[in-house]
């Protein structure tokens, strides 16, 4: 934590921007949510490390899971129920990253009572039954849990935490230099955090993060025919059964109030969509 504080008063805004490459511009003006370009920090960490490392980790679950025979077979309907909705939420996906175009998506459904979900880099969906079980999702509130957990491998929020990592680690050693010495990070503290020193199952997103990826799932959902709106009875739900204790999945998230209120000043920018999508 003082390290990440350091970075950010000793180094200038501008001189990182510009050692990294700039800001990633952000889209023209488009029709749906506003959430501006990826981070910057993004761009520090090779995306095909990241995923790499997704995958075996990915694996690794579902080898475990499997083993505690834990893992929903193919035939398992809530299971086929997630790939359906799951099939008319990724082809929008794609406007958001141009590398989910050959990302090998997958999803899979974990018999836990947690109430969790998430889509790690590269794709790799997973769903715990006791998130289906314990709120009752309908599909339109499923998409939007869905849609949120895809939106944050398409805004590469995992590769950003690991490099404002690597950007701390390598800014420590490089010492005064800060700006001008950038360039110069050590590439094997790039590669050790992307193969395997940035656990993706627990990484803790932030509440700007979370954030965004409400809107980003919502916009895709609503592409993909689902009501948006049910991100309204998605988190009073969540709120219900939080029951002072907020469940895994809100561990690190805004308070359902805050982000209800962000969903519904939303609405208006993503319900065309919805409705055409619906008439198609």
């Amino acid at each position: 934590m003082k390290l990440a504080s350091f970075v950010y008063r000793s180094l200038p805004v501008v001189a990182l921007a510009s050692a990294l490459g700039g800001l990633v511009p952000a889209a023209h003006a488009r029709e749906g949510v506003d959430v501006g370009g990826n981070s910057v920090f993004a761009k520090v960490v090779p995306a095909d490390q990241v995923e790499r490392s997704a995958q075996l980790q990915y694996n690794q679950m579902l080898s475990q899971a499997d083993s505690k025979r834990a893992l929903a077979p193919k035939d398992n309907a809530e299971l086929q129920r997630l790939r359906a909705i799951s099939r008319k939420i990724i082809p929008f996906a794609m406007d958001w990253n141009p590398r989910a175009r050959s990302w090998q998506w997958e999803v899979n459904l974990i018999g836990s009572n947690q109430i969790n979900a998430f889509c790690m880099p590269g794709g790799k969906i997973a769903f715990y039954s006791g998130i289906l079980q314990q709120l009752k999702l309908t599909d339109d509130e499923v998409a939007m849990v869905m849609g949120h957990e895809i939106a944050h491998a398409l805004r590469e929020h995992a590769r950003e935490r690991m490099g404002k990592s690597a950007a701390t680690q390598g800014i420590a050693r490089l010492g005064g230099a800060l700006a001008a010495s950038f360039f110069g990070i050590d590439a094997r503290i790039t590669d050790g955090i992307a193969s395997g020193g940035a656990h993706l199952l627990t990484l803790e997103f932030s509440r700007e993060d979370e954030s965004e990826a409400d809107l980003v799932g919502m916009e895709l959902a609503a592409r993909a025919g689902f009501d948006p709106r049910a991100g309204v009875t998605l988190w009073q739900k969540m709120g219900a059964a939080s029951k002072g204790a907020p469940p895994q999945w809100l561990s690190t998230h805004p308070s359902g109030k805050s982000r209800i209120a962000e969903i519904e000043s939303n609405l208006p920018k993503v319900m065309p969509l919805y409705e055409r999508a619906r008439a198609r």
